[in-house]
């Protein structure tokens, strides 16, 4: 099956939004065997957007629209995909009783209400996040057209459990099961070429996704049930984690933080971090983690020099002689915080983010991470190998690195001081 998928929105075309649907969509039509063939970005124009959909219906099997079906005047998505497939819009009952029912003691508009108008004969996608549900149906020459609102978070949901079962109602092998490989500190380019015997492979597929200083791979599997599917992946889900070791930080995980407070609340172990540069980055992502009130104590935002002092311990001599951004201070900074609170593992970091501040002897981007569990201190040197990416990405790449600290010291495992990314297969 052959698809395309149309975004409608002028704030898309002027750069107001970025157009994450898109990408949303591709990944699930990908993982599901479906071949994208184009994509193609239109304004709230109904011309120009039923030039893009007659051109669509005629040299794709499937067309996947996202955006427009609100209730404001520019929300003209569905009266201009149905004109062009040959449908008339009627009203669905079960979608205006839950606009009613979402909009009850407050003025229901008749602009909110023409959301719940759809093709006729389409299979309703419920929207059980926003008001403007999904549809999908097929045109008056067999296309397949699937519509779905803009907003990521109606997206996602509907794109997943209504979209993508749609578009595969009437083929072989439609129940489809994907597993997550995270990965952090090994490159996509190094693990796609460990891997490529898998990535070859059409049932299950495996593929290699590149994120912020990490990345993982899909391992997906087509079968007539989910339960077939799923035995497919498990051998590959294993054999990854075989190949790929101690930098394998999960399956089905979300992130690094939530595999990182799983293990701490499992093993009943508490951490509390003091941060420089990372501004207390670490602290946020293990607090967005639900349940982490179990396993974090504390965090500190301690920038500047005498803050260390006052509220870690730092000897002022130590600054003096090593610089705020030294490994001596970062270990002093853990061992600091970790008595203070009083917690299992300190964390400390200190480095220079940028884009000012750096020297020949200290750059952009050098950053020292040190863990305390009470008994001996860890130290791990960052900096970047090329150009700078940024401060955003220093910070958060640093961030990833305290986190994975903690994972290898919970597990017991190795490489708890190695120079980040110093390696050719650590290249991110």
């Amino acid at each position: 099956m052959n698809a395309e998928i149309i975004s409608v929105g002028t704030e898309l075309l002027l750069g107001h939004t970025i157009n994450t649907d898109a990408s949303f969509v591709a990944r699930e039509l990908s993982a599901a065997g479906i071949n994208l063939l184009y994509t193609c970005t239109v304004g709230d124009n109904p011309e120009r957007l039923k030039d893009a959909v007659e051109t669509a219906l005629d040299r794709s099997d499937a067309v996947i629209t996202t955006g427009g079906l609100g209730p404001t005047g520019d929300d003209l998505t569905k009266e201009t995909v149905a004109a062009c497939a040959g449908k008339k819009l009627v009203m669905d009952q079960a979608s205006m009783d839950h606009i009613e029912k979402y909009f009850k003691g407050r003025l229901l508009s008749p602009t909110q209400k023409k959301q719940a108008m759809l093709p006729e004969g389409c299979t309703v996608f419920p929207n059980h996040v926003g008001t403007a549900p999904g549809c999908g149906f097929r045109s008056a020459n067999g296309k397949l057209v699937a519509m779905l609102p803009g907003p990521p978070s109606e997206l996602i949901p509907m794109l997943k459990d209504c979209a993508v079962p749609f578009l595969l109602k009437d083929t072989e092998n439609a129940a489809i099961v994907s597993r997550i490989v995270r990965v952090f500190g090994l490159g996509e380019g190094y693990v796609a070429e460990q891997i490529a015997d898998l990535c070859e492979k059409t049932n299950p597929t495996s593929a290699t996704y590149a994120k912020d200083g990490e990345m993982f791979v899909r391992v997906t599997a087509r079968a007539e049930t989910s339960e077939k599917a799923a035995a497919q992946c498990e051998p590959v889900v294993e054999d990854l984690k075989e190949r790929l070791g101690e930098f394998c930080y999960g399956v089905d995980v979300e992130s690094l933080e939530e595999a990182v407070v799983r293990l701490l609340a499992e093993r009943h172990l508490t951490v509390a971090t003091a941060e420089s540069c990372t501004g207390g980055l670490v602290a946020k992502r293990i607090t967005d983690i639900p349940g982490s009130s179990a396993v974090f104590h504390m965090g500190a935002v301690t920038y500047a020099n005498e803050i260390k002092t006052k509220l870690l311990g730092v000897p002022e001599d130590v600054l003096k002689q090593y610089g705020a951004v030294s490994p001596q201070v970062a270990k002093l900074m853990a061992q600091g915080v970790r008595e203070a609170a009083c917690s299992d593992f300190g964390i400390g970091i200190t480095g220079i983010a940028g884009p000012d501040g750096g020297t020949p002897e200290k750059p952009i981007g050098l950053v020292y991470l040190a863990l305390s569990d009470g008994k001996d201190v860890w130290v791990r040197e960052m900096r970047n190998t090329g150009c700078t990416k940024g401060r955003g990405y220093v910070r958060f790449l640093a961030a990833s690195n305290a986190l994975d600290m903690i994972r290898r010291r919970v597990l017991g495992l190795g490489g708890m001081e190695y120079a980040a990314y110093s390696r050719e297969k650590h290249a991110g």
